[in-house]
């Protein structure tokens, strides 16, 4: 407490002005003395904004290192300065463009998804084939063991297969490896490839070839699916950007092709990791929130406890005015401190990000330099709502009346409404709006994250409230003396009801959301592959190749479940006008991608579960008057600006097709029905080639395993889905990203339990003079120890609850609305963290009662005094 003989020091160093002004030295001097005595408090409470402050100059740092690193190996990421690619071969008029590109050096792949097997072990596997041709890379390293290989394998039939394909089948360099009909000597060991993610290879690992032994494989015999990629190296003066706009777009209009130049690709991956850091920076500032919510309630249980200090200083003619300025100078430097606390602990934090997401990170090494507008952004973000959230203790200051220094129990000033109140309310809120919109972008869906906090948060205190009204209401009056007075704490002066549950039952929502998701996500997949779904898929089957693969599926006693044939057509006209003007038409608005691309179209009889009319009729089979209506998926209709009966013309291998949209349709995306923008009426296409997928279904691992050894051999380009083992590719998968995003909502964790620490540490006192009165009154060290521990059982298990229960309706509403699924979680390990929790606060909370149990009362409370 300020003291008299501090008042009159402060009136001897004439620091106290005429009619009643103080300046703010004296100010200054006042808060600095004032808090002397309680620095130890005023550290609790700023330490609650150490870690939210952390992490977003942590997150930050990490990224702004991240954009620099992309930015200087932005060609590594390419390995080129220009890269055409698409499912088009280049025709022999593009290829007679480039060599008129004046390029310092040029090279080609071939890329394609197909089974590789190793004849060792007879193992099959799912890979990424890339044939280069050229001196690829140009930019950056193939870093291989040993680092020979990533040369000699051109200089042979040789392949480099990527590390975790050699892992997972024990495949040792030397060992074969076999594609289509043809075998291949593993010469290396891929470790790490320009612009390739340590993840990517999750679904399919990569393997290297020389271009020139594909034909040998007969893949390309069977009509495999292929990407080409044509990579070009220019001197340094070149302006790639410009050449690319003004020669190499133009030639590309009409073709299914697309460029990319360093600058393009610099700007994917940074749109890309900008939305990660997004989101990790709105976990961070959740933190922050909490921590802030911490500062609020312990600036209120020290501010009550200086409201004797504020009633003397009234009555010397302080101003509330100024006793509030005192106050507010030791929050804002403590907060100060805090931030600086916290920008440091996260300059050193983001250096263990790297390691966190090195499986998503296209470059291999991420510099961990200080981000000094990283730190200065988190400074001034935890210092600017750290303050605002403290205001709201800090204006009752304003309304103690000089009264107090005489009757204690006069509390109707500071319990008058005060409007100030309410802009502080409005101030945080703009505060929180205005973080997301810089972080997210302007647009309605970037109110999603403010209101879902505050739903949340008024969820949370709704519930403390409807908690401490119902105890006090329904109170127990015939429980055990112990359980009573636990019970009673719960809505005692000085409480942490509302604090423990909106602090740890928002962390607790967090996480436990986080596991219901990833679980929805596999339900998902599970859903696919259960009951009478099929689980295996097969595309890329050529029309002659059919009847082998019908028999393969017969010979295994499987189903075949769907059979759906699939047609290659590109638009050349759209009511009458052909697609070159429409592409060169610059007040159109149609997208030139939707004009230009090459469409995989279907034909059927019916329409799918999901799938409705919106506009039109649906034609299932060609009119007697030949006229052919097709029906167009809702989005396709948008892009292209057509509506029912506009005409349409297609070419397919030469062969064109008139045709009319009939119908407009919406459609939902399943594994098993994809989306075609172009249904057609059966028998129309029949003239066209065509691709085949189809859906059988394996009762076993062992049967699928055998089904896609005899396949392969039979049918070598046929590539084949196994969901089952999507799914456990999915689980690691998921794995990986939930323990990025659980590292992440630690942070809230964290923070609750240091809010939690602060607050019980804060309430000290109070609790000392009940104990100190009930052990006076003859209660046990038992009784007392029993009292607090009922206190914080009931306080850990209520916000681990409260917050999983918020988590169980969102995850439901996401289970119903987004994934069309029953949800059926697993229990086991939310209870577990449920137990975890509550043991932790209960823990928390006992460890400062010790003090009171293992000292005599009069000295306990001497020193507190």
């Amino acid at each position: 407490m300020l003291t008299f003989f501090i008042i009159s020091n402060s009136l001897k160093s004439n620091q106290i002005l005429v009619l009643g002004k103080l300046n703010l030295s004296w100010l200054i001097l006042m808060a600095w003395r004032d808090s002397r005595r309680n620095r130890t408090k005023l550290m609790l409470f700023i330490a609650s904004i150490v870690v939210g402050i952390a992490a977003l100059v942590a997150i930050n740092s990490f990224g702004n290192n991240l954009q620099k690193d992309i930015n200087n190996e932005s060609k590594t990421l390419l390995a080129a300065d220009l890269l055409i690619d698409g499912h088009d071969k280049a025709p022999d008029s593009l290829e007679l463009l480039f060599d008129t590109l004046n390029a310092l050096e040029q090279a080609s792949s071939m890329n394609f998804l197909t089974f590789v097997s190793f004849p060792k072990t007879n193992d099959l596997r799912l890979a990424q084939v890339k044939a280069v041709e050229g001196n690829y890379p140009f930019y950056g390293e193939l870093e291989t063991i040993p680092t020979t290989a990533a040369k000699d394998y051109k200089d042979g039939k040789y392949a480099l297969v990527e590390n975790l394909m050699m892992v997972q089948f024990n495949v040792k360099i030397g060992d074969s490896l076999r594609i289509g009909a043809t075998n291949f000597e593993i010469i290396g060991q891929i470790e790490s490839a320009p612009g390739r993610s340590a993840i990517a290879g999750t679904f399919a690992p990569l393997v290297y070839i020389p271009k020139n032994y594909v034909p040998d494989t007969k893949l390309l015999e069977f009509g495999i699916r292929t990407y080409y990629q044509y990579y070009f190296k220019f001197d340094e003066e070149t302006d790639v950007d410009a050449l690319a706009e003004t020669t190499i777009k133009p030639a590309l209009d009409t073709l299914s092709l697309s460029y990319e130049t360093v600058e393009t690709r610099k700007n994917t991956f940074g749109e890309i990791f900008g939305v990660i850091g997004t989101f990790l920076n709105l976990v961070a500032f959740i933190a922050l929130l909490l921590g802030c919510i911490g500062v609020a309630s312990a600036v209120h249980i020290y501010i009550k406890d200086k409201l004797p200090t504020v009633a003397v200083l009234r009555c010397l003619g302080v101003s509330g005015g100024q006793s509030f300025f005192i106050f507010l100078i030791q929050v804002s430097v403590m907060g100060l401190l805090g931030a600086l606390l916290g920008g440091v602990i996260g300059t050193l934090l983001q250096k263990a990000l790297p390691v966190l997401f090195e499986d998503f990170l296209p470059v291999k090494e991420v510099s961990t330099d200080i981000s000094w507008s990283a730190i200065a952004q988190g400074i001034l973000t935890g210092l600017t709502i750290a303050i605002l959230f403290a205001l709201l203790p800090l204006l009752r200051i304003r309304k103690v009346s000089p009264l107090r220094s005489l009757r204690a129990s006069y509390d109707k000033d500071i319990n008058e409404r005060d409007p100030w109140r309410w802009l502080v309310y409005l101030l945080i809120a703009s505060f929180v709006i205005g973080f997301t919109l810089l972080e997210v972008g302007t647009n309605w869906e970037t109110l999603f994250f403010p209101l879902s906090i505050g739903v949340g948060l008024l969820m949370l205190t709704g519930t403390a409230a409807l908690l401490k009204w119902a105890v006090k209401k329904f109170f127990p009056v015939r429980w055990s003396y112990v359980w009573r007075q636990g019970i009673a704490n719960l809505y005692r002066p000085s409480n942490q009801t509302l604090l423990l549950l909106v602090s740890v039952g928002l962390g607790t929502a967090l996480i436990s959301n986080l596991f219901f998701v990833r679980e929805l996500l596999l339900q998902q997949v599970e859903k696919t592959t259960s009951g009478n779904q099929p689980n295996i898929l097969l595309f890329d089957v050529q029309q002659a190749q059919v009847q082998d693969v019908k028999s393969t599926i017969d010979s295994f006693n499987m189903p075949l479940m769907r059979h759906i044939s699939i047609a290659n057509l590109k638009l050349v006209t759209l009511n009458n006008d052909s697609i070159s003007t429409l592409v060169q038409d610059s007040t159109d608005e149609i997208e030139t991608d939707y004009l230009v691309r090459e469409y995989q179209v279907s034909y059927r009889d019916t329409l799918l579960e999901k799938e409705k009319i919106i506009s039109g009729k649906w034609h299932y089979k060609k009119p007697k008057d030949g006229k052919i209506y097709v029906s167009l998926q809702e989005e396709t209709a948008e892009r292209l600006n057509l509506k029912v009966g506009d005409s349409l013309e297609f070419v397919g291998n030469d062969k064109r097709l008139n045709a009319y949209v009939g119908s407009i349709r919406t459609h939902k995306e399943e594994i098993f029905n994809p989306n075609f923008q172009f249904i057609f009426p059966t028998g129309t296409l029949d003239s066209f080639p065509q691709l085949n997928i189809m859906l059988t279904q394996a009762d076993s691992v062992q049967q699928s395993v055998r089904f896609q050894q005899a396949l392969v051999w039979k049918v070598p380009n046929v590539t084949v889905i196994d969901f089952g083992q999507v799914l456990k590719t999915l689980d690691g998968l998921l794995e990986k990203i939930s323990f990025v995003i659980r590292f992440m909502a630690l942070f809230s964790i964290l923070t609750g339990i240091i809010v939690l620490i602060s607050s019980v540490v804060l309430t000290k006192y109070q609790r000392i003079k009940e104990s100190v009165l009930l052990r006076t009154l003859g209660a046990s060290r038992k009784q007392i120890l029993w009292i607090n521990a009922i206190e914080y059982f009931l306080l850990g298990s209520m916000a681990a609850l409260t917050g999983m229960i918020l988590s169980i309706i969102g995850s439901y509403l996401l289970a119903y609305y987004a994934f069309d699924l029953k949800f059926q979680p697993n229990w086991i390990p939310p209870i577990l963290w449920f137990l975890g929790i509550t043991a932790l606060t209960l823990i928390i909370g006992l460890f400062n009662t010790r003090e009171v149990l293992f000292k005599p009362p009069l000295e306990v409370l001497r020193n507190e005094v």
